[in-house]
């Protein structure tokens, strides 16, 4: 039985957010209507006391991304035979896993969702998809933005039948729309003819994903209705995709609207109220000032995407300078109570420029663009204000793009491969790491000739018993990278000082080195993590980073004691250390 006092507050803050929303509408029949969709059986909401004591994440927390039918068994549903290499080769090294979405889908390997409610029966079915969040922590897509194509809703919609009729974006192409941001350089409208009349469809990514509109409430019930199936299903993580772009005002940019924070808002509020634990996950490829917007007042986002970390962490390691990711690092504000970010390297998707804009010289990313190219890369384009084409990211597998230097190729890739990872590892937030990574593919150019899209590169299909046979011979490239990995896993996830929350410092190195001072919040262990970022040795003075005297101090990688606490540490081309005071021992 809810309390009473409960359901009040929480159907006033409704009411109060939906007004601003949808002045136009009766925002207490609204917000019954939401509360009903997201507790249809009239499940238990907590009381404000008890979303304070959620325990959300802790240092033991890293993510694996992957599609559901990335890794291929012949007669057996991809999504059991993915279930089965994490239980034989992940256990609970790696606790939480994001599949990509998982839905019948037309298009963008997933992102063109056809039903909301079905798995795609040529990945399984939703049993499988609980059998895996019974062992893992589970994240799922939520495709908010639009819709496929192929979907009831839209085929409704040119039916001019309820209810899909009135759910997608339309603008007449008379309108000046130039101030409109996007991340495509295809046209904007999509032209339909429909029982209605000729339609023209906004359609932010492709022809085929046709974009919602949230000016109508009942889209945004729908959604509700959606993320209450997800969670009977056993999602815990709900990562918005492309949310940014989701409410669209004629003659604004039409994206991080005002209207789409709120709508973020209420989502948060609704699934703090829950009494799972589940967190929202904002997917916003943008200027890093615009992203960490999505944190709101502790109120929206409770993770967002370190964006501008793979680009500058690149950058760094191509030309032995970590002067753009200090500042990064540097510029990043404390994550308060209850929200942090998700960093990563590498993803389904290139890696993005956008949030370099401000940040990285041109003639920085010019020198970058052309590296990624020698190294087989591909540039994807966008359109900005005025129809203007600027590369918007760079595709390559990230394995690939750590190749060498500005210089060219060398024979340091797999340690230039770690010592990023290892940086991501060590910084305040969760790690989440690229199935493809983990397995150090390389680039997929088949995959781009068969579908005509650059992002396939990073989007390899693997056999199952392939990856078993190599990851059994210690000595191919994939099973180097694999168990160097883990072990690093294995050592950070053990660390108090590594906690997303912990205390983040950038320390004032000398050119080429990179480091942070991290402390746990019970301010007993500290690490100073310092990587090399150079092809060429590097000395590390101590003194520079001041070692409290009195304390016992290890570097956690190689195990080795530091004697004098003034002295000088040589460091190896891409070598790192973390260096702490709490010598903290894996299982």
């Amino acid at each position: 039985m809810n309390d009473p006092d409960t359901i009040d507050h929480l159907h006033q803050r409704l009411s109060n957010q939906l007004i601003l929303l949808y002045p136009d509408h009766d925002a207490d029949i609204l917000a019954d209507q939401i509360v009903s969709a997201f507790w249809p059986d009239n499940g238990r909401m907590i009381e404000r006391q008890e979303i304070a004591a959620k325990h959300l994440w802790d240092e033991s927390d890293i993510a694996l991304i992957t599609y559901g039918g990335t890794i291929l068994s012949d007669g057996e549903p991809p999504l059991q035979t993915l279930h089965r290499f994490l239980k034989q080769h992940i256990n609970q090294t790696i606790g939480m896993v994001h599949i990509l979405p998982f839905f019948p889908s037309s298009s963008d390997d997933g992102f063109a969702v056809i039903d909301y409610m079905t798995v795609d029966e040529e990945l399984g079915d939703w049993s499988d998809i609980e059998a895996i969040a019974n062992d893992y922590r589970l994240m799922a897509d939520l495709v908010i933005n639009h819709g496929s194509s192929k979907s009831k809703w839209f085929q409704q919609f040119l039916s001019d039948e309820a209810p899909g009729k009135n759910y997608f974006f339309t603008a007449d192409p008379s309108t000046d729309l130039g101030q409109v941001v996007r991340p495509r350089s295809h046209p904007l409208l999509t032209p339909f003819r429909t029982a209605a009349g000729d339609r023209h469809v906004w359609s932010t990514f492709s022809a085929d994903q046709l974009d919602f509109n949230f000016a109508n409430p009942d889209v945004l019930l729908e959604f509700i209705k959606i993320i209450a199936a997800y969670i009977d299903h056993g999602i815990r993580i709900f990562r918005l995709d492309a949310v940014a772009f989701l409410w669209k005002t004629i003659g604004t940019s039409s994206i991080n609207l005002d209207e789409t924070h709120e709508i973020i808002r209420l989502l948060r509020l609704l699934m703090d109220h829950h009494a799972e634990t589940l967190v929202i996950i904002t997917e916003t490829n943008i200027p890093n000032h615009e992203n960490l917007t999505y944190f709101g007042n502790q109120n929206e986002a409770h993770v967002i995407y370190n964006f501008s970390l793979p680009p500058l962490l690149v950058h760094a390691l191509l030309t032995g300078n970590a002067l753009y990711l200090k500042r990064l690092t540097r510029s990043n504000p404390p994550a308060l109570t209850g929200c942090t970010y998700l960093n990563f390297t590498a993803s389904h998707d290139g890696i993005g420029l956008r949030p370099t804009e401000g940040v990285l010289p041109q003639g920085e990313v010019d020198q970058m663009l052309a590296a990624m190219q020698r190294f087989g890369g591909q540039i994807s384009m966008r359109r900005g204000p005025g129809g203007t084409e600027k590369p918007y990211e760079m595709n390559i597998s990230y394995f690939e793009a750590m190749q060498g230097t500005l210089e060219g190729p060398d024979e340091y890739q797999i340690d230039r491969f770690m010592a990023s990872m290892a940086i991501m590892l060590a910084l305040e937030g969760i790690p989440a790491i690229y199935i493809h990574s983990l397995l150090a593919t390389p680039n997929g150019y088949e995959e781009v000739n068969l579908t005509g899209h650059n992002r396939s590169i990073n989007r390899r299909r693997l056999d199952h018993a392939e990856i078993n046979q190599k990851l059994a011979d210690p000595k191919t490239v994939e099973a180097q990278v694999f168990n160097r990995l883990l072990g690093l896993i294995e050592i950070r996830k053990v660390q108090p000082a590594f906690n997303p929350n912990a205390v983040q410092f950038t320390l004032a190195l000398p050119e080429g080195l990179f480091g942070i001072w991290r402390q746990s919040v019970d301010r007993k262990q500290s690490i100073f993590a310092v990587s090399n970022v150079t092809n060429e040795q590097k000395t590390l003075t101590l003194a520079d980073i001041n070692l409290i005297a009195g304390d016992l101090w290890w570097d956690l990688i190689s195990g080795q004691s530091i004697a004098d606490i003034e002295g000088d540490f040589p460091l190896a081309p891409y070598q790192t250390i973390w260096i702490s005071n709490v010598r903290q021992k894996t299982d």
